[in-house]
């Protein structure tokens, strides 16, 4: 069903709605027309605590909330799809774009599940991804091929991430690294580089971009011989060039080709 970007509630078919929204970055002016639409037609929403708190006060105003904390991501999509089969119109909250890294995954896992497909009118509401923001910051690090690696291992093992981090290197992606390091996994993040430098010269461009679009944001590009795994967390995100990759003053540059376009007569 197609919903205009004016209301992602219009033409429903069913008074039973789910919206799943991504809130950008975390800034109210990286929230998408559409999600705020949505957020305002809701009677209840539903999000990580943390990402609640990014809404502005009026938007949440009035609302039943649904608030969980860190790892409570099923029983959150749960307990939002039972609002919405109540027929409460409910919206589930995301950072960044929902279908990245994100929970409108798991929703339609569960409505399979429950064989309940057709018994609420589901939307998915595109926002922007963390990793446009961090690479916006930077200047231009994804101008080529890249890849997405998280390299959190609570539902991936770790074997199968050393494999893709040697994929992704030997390809010559630029490499984007979501949940670069947590205090459970603190070593994580320094095997990763270890399997890059096999594949990466030491010059190498990596920007770390933390609290993208936040309070307390900050951005820096190193090279890969000097970038210290120990500044990073989990509100950070990782960026480590390709073999044409290079620093640029204060950004980070990946050429998508256009210098070998100029050198043509």
């Amino acid at each position: 069903m197609y919903h205009t970007a004016s209301s992602p509630f219009s033409n429903s078919l069913t008074a039973k709605r789910l919206c799943v929204i991504g809130l950008g970055p975390g800034d109210s002016s990286c929230l998408t027309p559409m999600a705020r639409q949505a957020l305002l037609e809701a009677q209840c929403i539903a999000g990580y605590t943390l990402y609640l708190d990014l809404l502005p006060e009026e938007l949440l105003r009035g609302k039943t909330l649904i608030s969980t904390g860190m790892r409570k991501e099923e029983e959150r999509c749960r307990e939002a799809i039972a609002m919405a089969l109540s027929g409460t119109p409910t919206v589930l909250v995301c950072s960044g774009d929902p279908g990245v890294y994100a929970l409108a995954g798991l929703v339609l896992e569960l409505l399979v599940a429950q064989q309940a497909l057709d018994a609420l009118d589901l939307t998915i509401v595109p926002g922007v991804p963390a990793l446009c923001a961090c690479a916006a910051l930077l200047g231009a690090p994804l101008t080529h091929d890249f890849a997405c690696i998280s390299l959190s291992d609570l539902l991936t093992p770790w074997s199968l991430i050393e494999k893709r981090l040697h994929a992704a290197g030997m390809a010559d992606f630029v490499l984007v690294i979501y949940n670069p390091r947590s205090r459970g996994r603190s070593h994580h993040l320094a095997k990763a580089m270890e399997i890059l430098k096999i594949y990466r010269s030491a010059e190498c461009p990596v920007g770390l971009v933390r609290n993208a679009f936040r309070s307390g944001q900050s951005t820096a590009v190193y090279s890969l011989a000097d970038f210290d795994v120990e500044q990073v967390d989990m509100l950070s995100l990782v960026i480590v060039g390709n073999s044409e990759s290079y620093q640029a003053g204060r950004y980070m540059l990946t050429p998508r080709g256009y210098h070998l376009e100029f050198g043509k007569t």
